[in-house]
């Protein structure tokens, strides 16, 4: 039996946010020989399941960077932030005005003046990613709508007084040079906190025990699978811990650079099926 953990954006999705039916029938197949496959994903887990749902896929998963670890509903570890770093990255967001995301155990909150918040840093020094389309850029931008996932605060200090929810994530979009350089600068003194990127324009901050790669070895222990017999696949920095972990990492075609270097191979990118080609050549039984 092998743990075969999957990263989602830009790893199993394909840049139409689709999961391939090549994709599916190698996950089924792996399954069926055995082995067990878990999403990894920045993502919220209540965002990660309405994928799945979609899908009919019932799988282990681990959301906010590996911060909630859930198989089947139910939760295995959950790292949240302590108050103290909370309020220093907060404020500080605040101060800047910066637009982020906060991802807690009640789903995920954003500050209301978020669309100001994107004009103003589109109004400073905007960063250009090669090959990132205006579409795209516009998605990435736009103002998120309320749901049963999505709510909104005016100050980040009323999830305390009225919920008192448990904090896994930030996530802050960062448009221009000076704030990501900053905050980067800044998050470094934090001891407690760890941070990464799923994209050129963003920055995740957890808590530093809040990763992929001890999300892997939680499900891991779960199904008493031996760290050499896991397998990571992905795409970007954030998922650079599991790569750590597991047995063998695998970096999609369309992975960054150095994440292609860290890791022991390289498969075909999201839109070529680079999951699939990866399950066929390093998990099956023929």
């Amino acid at each position: 039996m092998k743990l075969i953990a999957l990263d989602l954006d830009g790893t199993l999705l394909s840049t139409e946010m689709k999961i391939t039916n090549e994709n599916l029938e190698a996950i089924q197949e792996a399954q069926s020989q055995g082995n067990i496959v878990m999403i990894c994903s920045g993502r919220a887990p209540e965002d990660i399941q309405q994928i799945l749902n979609r899908y009919a896929m019932s799988i282990p998963l681990a959301g906010s960077n590996g911060s909630v670890v859930q198989d089947r509903g139910r939760v295995l570890n959950r790292v949240s932030m302590n108050p103290e770093d909370i309020h220093k990255i907060a404020e500080k967001l605040d101060e800047e005005r910066a637009p982020y995301r906060i991802y807690t155990d009640d789903g995920i909150y954003l500050p209301a003046d978020w669309s100001e918040r994107v004009e103003l840093a589109m109004e400073r020094e905007k960063i250009h990613v090669e090959g990132l389309s205006d579409e795209t850029y516009q998605r990435i931008t736009e103002q998120p709508q309320r749901s049963s996932l999505i709510n909104f605060f005016d100050h980040y200090s009323e999830l305390f007084k009225e919920k008192e929810v448990a904090i896994q994530k930030f996530f802050v979009l960062t448009l221009n040079h000076r704030i990501k350089s900053e905050l980067a600068t800044y998050l470094e003194e934090i001891t407690t906190v760890g941070f990464t990127s799923s994209h050129p324009l963003n920055i995740e901050v957890m808590d530093k025990n809040g990763n992929k790669g001890n999300a892997l070895k939680r499900i891991a222990e779960h199904y008493g699978i031996a760290m050499e017999d896991t397998i990571a696949i992905g795409d970007n920095f954030n998922d650079i811990p599991m790569f750590e972990m597991a047995g063998l990492s695998v970096a999609m075609g369309n992975a960054e650079p150095l994440v292609k270097e860290i890791c022991d191979a390289v498969t075909y990118s999201n839109d070529e099926n680079g999951v699939a080609h990866a399950i066929n050549k390093y998990i099956l039984k023929k």
